[in-house]
């Protein structure tokens, strides 16, 4: 059996857990409202303060989504109590960023400096000039803004230039020698 998905999910005081007919489950909580819509095969019950996660049979198929079901509506879980947050650095000679109102502006080595807007429901702050905190209530959604702000400038392996999370490790790689 599933490890993940066998393993009961404790419901935080200040939390209401409602699902709905083809798995489509709402989690309220302190930080805000998440719906989702998880796949049909799998049993979700609520049972004395814990969603349980059940799979109909020992199926390949079914396997792998018992454990996905169960960390999507844990991360449900997680999003509405505190929240998750990215971090990034920006590195290079002139290469910061700012924030005002809802947008973030980058200067990346560009010829322009490139402006992002935060989608709804995510919020981004700058902390000096080259460190980015992306926050919010949905995992997916912060990991996906975190990496297109990423993808404006990737790091260079030979310098370390551009834009990287904090908790990455670029491979450095030697420059040119001359010939002699």
């Amino acid at each position: 059996m599933s490890r993940i998905g066998r393993m009961p999910i404790a419901i935080p005081a200040g939390v209401t857990v409602d699902i709905a007919e083809n798995n489509n489950v709402t989690v309220k909580g302190p930080k805000g409202e998440l719906t989702r819509a998880l796949p049909k095969e799998m049993t979700i019950k609520l049972e004395d303060g814990k969603i349980v996660v059940e799979r109909p049979n020992d199926l390949k198929k079914e396997k792998s989504l018992h454990g996905l079901t169960r960390s999507l509506l844990h991360n449900m879980v997680v999003g509405v109590t505190t929240g998750f947050e990215k971090k990034l650095e920006v590195n290079g000679v002139g290469y910061r960023a700012a924030k005002s109102g809802n947008t973030l502006t980058l200067n990346l080595g560009y010829s322009h400096p490139v402006e992002m807007i935060d989608p709804e429901g995510i919020t981004s702050e700058v902390q000096g000039t080259n460190v980015i905190i992306v926050k919010g209530i949905d995992k997916e959604a912060v990991g996906q803004y975190a990496a297109d702000i990423r993808d404006k400038r990737r790091p260079e392996p030979y310098k370390g230039k551009g834009i990287k999370y904090a908790d990455e490790h670029i491979r450095r790689k030697v420059g040119k020698t001359g010939k002699k």
